[in-house]
């Protein structure tokens, strides 16, 4: 288990024609270096995908802490993002260098389009979907952050490699059952502070949406200002984002732990 193999790719989902092992998938980056956050959660998600593929095995909690702990010291990056990937019986821990997103992007927000991809199985990531995802990234126009999934109801499900969520009349719209459950988004919940609405937000209702962001774990929590041709709210990041962002990142300070102990 504890073996290292080379996967030929980089960890961004934004390069197509990645070659990469077959089986579930979970990404995460560090704080001060060697500090992770939830990693036992990243564990049951990978045991919890790869059942759902059909390829049920038991993954030590213990044993994959030591793998990134021994990885990230063989790289001794700053600061990295990691892909754990579980092929049973193998872990594949992949290691990058890791820059967090440009404070612009937090002040001024991203702009966002919807796109025509799914996922085949919604609660399972599978390396599968990388490269599907890095091709949509692709053709996604200039100057756009991120694509969004749209159910055929017209729901915005979430994004390519990102968790949707939108403020409207004060409560918080995020889909539930056919979306991943990103580890990120759990926290989100946790501390946002706002009443939940029964479901996520649609297409239709994106002109009475007050706010709207992504998350995920390389990003936090980022505003967005505009999704296709609808500007979000005043086009502006918002209060309530800005709280839930500032709460987010105290949730991570308290909790993140250092994968040494």
């Amino acid at each position: 288990m504890r073996t290292f193999e080379r996967v030929p790719t980089g960890l961004d989902e934004r390069a197509p024609g990645l070659a990469l092992p077959a089986g579930a998938y979970t990404t995460l980056r560090t704080y001060a270096g060697t500090r992770v956050l939830r990693l036992d959660d990243h564990v049951r998600r990978l045991q919890e995908s790869a059942r759902l593929q059909g390829r049920e095995a038991p993954l030590d909690a213990a044993v994959v802490r030591t793998a990134v702990a021994e990885a990230l010291e063989r790289t001794g990056h700053d600061e990295s993002r990691l892909r754990l990937t579980w092929a049973p019986p193998r872990l594949f821990v992949a290691v990058e260098p890791f820059t967090p997103p440009a404070a612009a992007l937090y002040r001024d927000g991203v702009r966002c389009v919807t796109v025509a991809v799914r996922r085949d199985n919604p609660h399972a990531k599978d390396t599968r979907f990388i490269d599907t995802a890095g091709l949509a990234y692709a053709a996604l126009p200039a100057g756009v952050h991120e694509g969004l999934m749209v159910a055929d109801d017209g729901t915005i499900l979430e994004g390519l490699s990102s968790n949707f969520f939108a403020i409207a009349g004060g409560q918080l719209y995020t889909e539930e059952d056919r979306v991943l459950p990103g580890l990120t988004r759990s926290l989100v919940l946790e501390v946002a502070g706002l009443p939940r609405a029964p479901r996520g937000l649609r297409v239709d209702e994106l002109p009475s949406a007050d706010e709207c962001f992504v998350t995920s774990a390389s990003r936090g929590v980022l505003p967005v200002v505009a999704i296709d041709a609808v500007a979000i709210g005043a086009g502006a990041p918002g209060a309530l984002t800005a709280a839930i962002r500032g709460r987010f990142d105290a949730a991570v300070a308290r909790e993140a732990a250092d994968v040494r102990a």
